[in-house]
């Protein structure tokens, strides 16, 4: 079966909060033996760092708690709002960002904001790490692993019939 539901994480440049949410995702999804169904990427909101790898600081910060986060910035189109089953901004202001693309945006159910998966930790939005110490990373990694939890865990709730 091909993969069906896709999902993208957005932040603003792509290179620190959505390519990691994209990396955490990935592992996730490959733990559970899922990699068939599932389908993610990332993409920001601003076109600044089309083509970079994700950020030096969040790379190695992914790689010692086991992710590999490879992803090359890309910047997000309208048009993903067809290709993708769930869109997560990872603050208000670039869902404000997605939601001013395209007038279809405005009110669209799979374009939410990340945090609202979270059960773990009380943020409303992942922070931007970009011009902080290390503890910015770590603290985006630990809001990503719970609110990427809170993602697989609906997948697998909703389509139980269909992943036995």
């Amino acid at each position: 079966m091909e993969k069906s539901y896709r999902i993208l994480f957005v932040c603003l440049g792509n290179i620190c909060r959505s390519p990691a949410a994209e990396g955490v995702m990935r592992s996730l999804v490959q733990q559970q033996g899922i990699s068939e169904f599932i389908e993610v990427d990332s993409a920001g909101t601003a076109s600044w760092h089309i083509g970079k790898l994700p950020d030096d600081r969040m790379r190695h910060a992914g790689k010692r708690r086991g992710y590999d986060l490879c992803s090359r910035a890309r910047q997000v189109q309208a048009s993903d709002l067809n290709s993708f089953d769930l869109i997560l901004a990872m603050d208000e202001s670039n869902l404000q960002n997605l939601r001013s693309l395209d007038d279809s945006w405005r009110g669209d159910p799979k374009v939410k904001g990340f945090c609202d998966y979270c059960s773990q930790h009380e943020e409303s939005e992942v922070p931007d790490p970009y011009y902080g110490g290390p503890e910015g990373f770590e603290k985006v990694l630990d809001l990503l692993e719970d609110g990427c939890a809170g993602v697989l865990k609906e997948f697998i709730d909703t389509n139980k019939k269909r992943l036995s």
